[in-house]
């Protein structure tokens, strides 16, 4: 006999599993709020622009073809940004400690689509250690560009600065307790239906007639002591009556 779960019936377990569902939402809740504001570390990011050309001839006609070479030589020059000949120089120059290997985890190039502009992103624990580092890459890379490629036309759009009050790109405490919210929600609904699912006990006359698969002929209710002690004496007090009524008559 195939079973079927109506929608009467995930209501019914969801609603017997309630506490359960929201004890674990809760949870959830209270563990990504308390990590989130206690325990992961700030980290601030700091960004600055350069705009690289070709060197070029004064008398040079600039045209569509030198434009496109440009372009093309976009990803050379965001490697050569984060290449050991770079951030040695760097790691020497701001001298706090910081290896060339450390530097490289910290710094991210990148460029918009058909832009001769490049992006340096910094993403450290301190904002101002992180703006110094940006904007040593980038003069750093200023000047050793014009022996690696010959490029002498480096021009820095927007230095790395800090702002009063910059707040961390992240931890972001508020998607992180929204994210478990979810994920507590979801684990919760589950767990309830995990539960209901290994739960073979008899609870009901239903319970019965779907384990059996035989039709319910009657229900011999459950009477406690104090539903018993209620019906005798409601026995006796109507034979006392009955008597009293024969006696008179």
């Amino acid at each position: 006999m195939e079973e079927t779960i109506s929608l009467k019936e995930l209501l019914q377990t969801l609603r017997k599993r309630l506490a359960l569902i929201i004890a674990i939402t809760l949870t959830a809740v209270i563990i990504s709020g308390v990590v989130s504001f206690f325990f992961l570390t700030p980290i601030y990011q700091a960004s600055t622009q350069l705009l690289v050309n070709q060197k070029k001839d004064d008398q040079a006609m600039y045209n569509t073809g030198e434009l496109q070479t440009n372009l093309q030589l976009i990803n050379t020059y965001n490697v050569i940004i984060k290449s050991p000949r770079i951030l040695d120089l760097v790691a020497q120059e701001l001298g706090n400690g910081l290896t060339a290997a450390q530097l490289n985890g910290k710094v991210t190039v990148g460029s918009e689509t058909e832009s001769q502009v490049v992006n340096i992103s910094v993403q450290d624990e301190d904002a101002n250690r992180a703006a110094e580092i940006a904007n040593t890459v980038a003069n750093v890379f200023s000047k050793e560009i014009v022996e690696l490629m010959s490029v002498d036309n480096v021009s820095i759009l927007s230095p790395a600065v800090i702002t009063d009050g910059q707040a961390p790109i992240k931890p972001q405490p508020v998607l992180n307790i929204a994210i478990a919210l979810v994920v507590g929600l979801m684990a919760g609904v589950g767990l309830a239906f995990l539960l209901e699912y290994f739960d073979n006990t008899v609870k009901n006359e239903q319970d019965i007639e779907k384990t059996l698969e035989l039709p319910i002929l009657g229900v011999i209710s459950v009477i406690n002591d104090a539903q018993m002690e209620a019906a005798t004496t409601r026995g006796k007090s109507r034979t006392s009556k009955a008597r009293g009524e024969t006696i008179g008559s």
